[in-house]
C-alpha cells in the first residue's frame, strides 16, 4: 500500500498545515509530533535492542537475539499496539517535513508487522542471504583490544544457541510449506560445509584474532580462549546445522516455485510486493509495466546495434557475449578495470552533486564459498563487492555501469550519504528500504549517460543490458510467483532479452525464486525517481540544477517511493535550491 493510506485521517496535501511541535494545544495537550516521536523514539530503542545492528561499522553488540517463536510473538504484539497508537494522531496538523518522518516510520512498522504475520523467521535463508551468511560476515571485523577480543569471544559463545533455535523456525517453517523452493537451494549447503569442514585455525570465525595488536597484553591467552571456544561451541554448532540442511531441510523444501502456491500465497506475495516496491500495484499490473519497459528499451538497443552495423540487437548481444575481447583473463584485470571506472566518477561527481558522502569505500571480492552463488557484484557502506569468479561469465562492457550502481554514485555512495543525514531520526538513517536504494542505484546507472562514463557502444549496450535486466525483473518475478511462469520460461526471458552470461541467468532466477518481490524494487523505484526529476524540469525550468535535485534525492534517507512525491514538491516550491542551502556545507 501506499503510505497515504496508513492514515485514513491524513490530509492529501502533507505541508497543508502548518504547526509548530513545540507548543502545547489550548487544552495544554502535546503536540501531535511530539507525541509521535515519543513512540516512534521508544520503539527504535527498543527495535535495536532487540534485533541488534551487526553492520562493521557498529561496534559489537554481544548478544545475539532471542528469535525464537515466542519473543517473535511479543515483537509482533508491540508492533500491532504501535501501529494502533500511530493511527490514533491527527496527521493533518504535521508539517511537510514532518510528515515525511511519520510516513517512512509508519511503512517501517507495517512492513515489520507483515513479517511476523507471515512468520519470516521461519525462513532465514534463501538462494542469495542467509543468517548464518550474516554471521560469518563477521570474520572480517577487527579486533583492535583485549575489550574488543572479549566482546568477540562472548558473540562467538552465543552462536549455538542462536542456530539451533534457526534450526527449529525453519523446521517449523519447511513442515508447513514455507519455505524456499528446492531447486533454489541446490548447492547452498556449501557456505555451511566451509565452515564446518574446517580446521579451527582456518575457520573464518579465527581471522579476526589475527587482526589483534601484536604487543597486545595477553594476546596469546585471548587467542587461546577464542580458540576453544571456536572449536567446543561454533563448530559443533554448524555440524549440526549441516546435518539439518543437507539430511532434513533441503530433501523437504517445496518443489512448486510460486510464491501464490504457498501458505497464503497471495496475501503473503502482496505483502512483499508492499515491503520491497513499497506499492500497492498488483502483480498482474507490475507485469504488464515490465512487458512496456522490456519493449521501450528493446527499441533502444535496436538503435545502438544498426549504428554499429549490427542487422539487430540480437546479434550485437550475441557478438557480445562471445568475442573473448569483452572479457578479462585475471581477476586482477576486472579489479583494476571496475577500480578506473570509480574514479572516472570522481572526476565528474562535482557537476552532479552538490554535497557528496564522507565515507569512502574499497574494492573486494565475495567469500570463496558464496563466490559461485553470488551475484556480480554488491555495494554498501566501506565496500564495493566484485566477483571475479567464472571470468567468463564477468564482461568487461558490463562494468561501467554495474560500478555506478554498486559503488558511486550507487550504493556506496547512497548509504553513507543517507547516515550523514543527522537532520534525520536515526531510523531514516540506517533502515534501508529496497525501492528507493535500488531506484536509485538504477538510476545512477542511466545518469552514467549524462556523466560520460560510456566510452563505446558496446559499454553503453551494456548499461541497457542492465537496464533490461531489471526490467525484465517486472516481468519474471510476479511471472514466476503469480502468474504461472515456469523456471525455464523466465530463464528464456532473461536470455532473449539481455547480455548477462547464462551462469548470470541461472542464479539470478533463482535468486528470484527465493526472494519473492525483492526483484520488482530495482525498476519500479527508478521510475519514480526519473520521474520526479522530468516533474522538476518542467516546473523550474532554467532554475533547475541537477546538483540540487540529486542532493534532494539522497538527502531524504530511504524513504517509501511516495515520500519522494512530496518531497520533490516542496523542492519545486522553493524554487530548486539545495536541502542543504542553509546548512554547512563543507564536505
Amino acid at each position: 500500500m501506499t503510505t497515504e493510506k496508513f492514515n485514513d485521517d491524513k490530509a492529501e496535501d502533507a505541508g497543508a498545515a502548518k504547526v509548530s511541535k513545540d507548543n502545547l494545544n489550548d487544552h495544554g495537550e502535546q503536540q501531535p509530533y511530539d507525541t509521535f516521536r515519543k513512540i516512534a523514539d521508544d520503539e527504535w530503542a527498543w527495535r535495536r535492542q532487540e534485533l541488534p545492528d551487526r553492520s562493521l561499522d557498529e561496534p559489537l553488540e554481544p548478544r545475539l537475539p532471542d528469535v525464537g517463536p515466542e519473543r517473535q510473538e511479543f515483537r509482533a504484539t508491540r508492533w500491532r499496539e504501535v501501529d494502533d497508537q500511530l493511527g490514533r494522531i491527527d496527521c493533518s496538523r504535521l508539517t511537510s517535513e514532518q510528515a515525511e518522518d511519520f510516513d517512512v516510520y509508519r511503512f517501517q512498522i507495517k512492513t515489520l508487522i507483515g513479517r511476523q504475520a507471515y512468520r519470516m523467521f521461519e525462513r532465514p535463508a534463501n538462494a542469495d542471504s542467509a543468517f548464518w551468511m550474516d554471521l560469518t560476515s563477521q570474520s572480517r571485523r577487527r579486533l583492535g583490544s583485549a575489550d574488543d577480543a572479549g566482546t568477540y569471544i562472548e558473540w562467538l559463545r552465543q552462536l549455538p544457541g542462536y542456530i539451533d533455535q534457526n534450526i527449529e523456525n525453519m523446521r517449523a517453517g519447511v513442515k508447513r510449506g514455507f519455505a524456499p523452493a528446492q531447486v533454489s537451494m541446490i548447492g547452498r549447503e556449501a557456505t555451511i560445509r566451509s565452515v564446518a569442514e574446517s580446521r579451527p585455525e582456518n575457520v573464518s570465525f579465527a581471522q579476526p584474532f589475527g587482526t589483534l595488536p601484536e604487543a597486545l597484553d595477553g594476546r596469546d591467552q585471548l587467542i587461546t580462549a577464542g580458540r576453544d571456544v571456536i572449536i567446543g561451541d561454533v563448530l559443533p554448532a554448524f555440524r549440526r546445522l549441516l546435518d539439518f540442511f543437507t539430511g532434513e531441510y533441503f530433501p523437504s523444501l517445496p518443489v512448486d516455485i510460486a510464491a501464490v502456491n504457498g501458505p497464503d500465497g497471495e496475501e503473503f506475495y502482496a505483502s512483499k510486493l508492499y515491503e520491497y516496491a513499497t506499492t500497492e500495484l498488483t502483480a498482474r499490473q507490475i507485469h504488464e509495466i515490465g512487458l512496456e519497459q522490456v519493449a521501450s528499451i528493446r527499441a533502444e538497443m535496436a538503435e545502438i546495434a544498426a549504428s554499429v552495423g549490427f542487422v539487430d540487437a540480437d546479434a550485437m548481444l550475441a557478438f557480445m557475449r562471445t568475442d573473448p575481447k569483452f572479457y578479462a583473463t585475471t581477476a586482477t584485470e576486472l579489479l583494476r578495470f571496475a577500480a578506473w571506472q570509480a574514479k572516472k566518477f570522481d572526476a565528474v561527481a562535482h557537476h552532479y552533486f552538490g554535497r557528496l558522502p564522507r565515507m569512502r569505500f574499497g574494492i573486494e571480492e565475495p567469500p570463496p564459498d558464496l563466490a559461485p552463488f553470488y551475484t556480480f557484484g554488491r555495494g554498501g557502506p566501506h565496500r564495493y563487492i566484485l566477483n571475479t569468479y567464472n571470468l567468463a561469465a564477468r564482461p568487461l562492457y558490463s562494468i561501467p555501469a554495474l560500478t555506478l550502481h554498486e559503488a558511486a554514485p550507487g550504493h556506496a555512495f547512497q548509504i553513507p550519504f543517507a547516515l550523514e543525514q543527522t537532520q534525520h531520526p536515526e531510523f531514516r538513517q540506517k533502515v534501508y528500504i529496497s525501492a528507493y536504494g535500488e531506484g536509485w542505484a538504477l538510476y545512477s546507472e542511466r545518469l552514467g549517460v549524462e556523466m560520460g562514463m560510456y566510452e563505446t557502444p558496446f559499454e553503453l549496450m551494456g548499461m541497457l543490458s542492465y537496464q533490461m535486466w531489471r526490467a525484465v525483473r517486472l516481468v519474471i518475478d510476479p511471472g514466476m510467483h503469480a502468474l504461472g511462469w515456469t523456471r525455464e520460461r523466465a530463464q528464456d526471458f532473461l536470455r532473449d532479452n539481455t547480455a548477462i552470461s547464462d551462469h548470470e541467468i541461472v542464479t539470478e532466477v533463482d535468486r528470484y525464486i527465493a526472494w519473492p518481490g525483492q526483484a520488482t524494487a530495482y525498476y519500479l523505484g527508478m521510475l519514480k525517481i526519473t520521474e520526479a526529476r522530468r516533474r522538476a524540469e518542467q516546473a523550474l525550468g532554467a532554475d533547475f540544477d541537477v546538483r540540487n535535485f540529486h542532493d534532494q534525492i539522497l538527502s531524504l534517507g530511504s524513504v517509501p517511493l511516495p515520500v519522494i512525491d512530496h518531497a520533490v514538491d516542496s523542492f519545486i516550491a522553493r524554487g530548486g535550491s539545495s536541502p542543504f542551502a542553509d546548512l554547512d556545507t563543507t564536505n
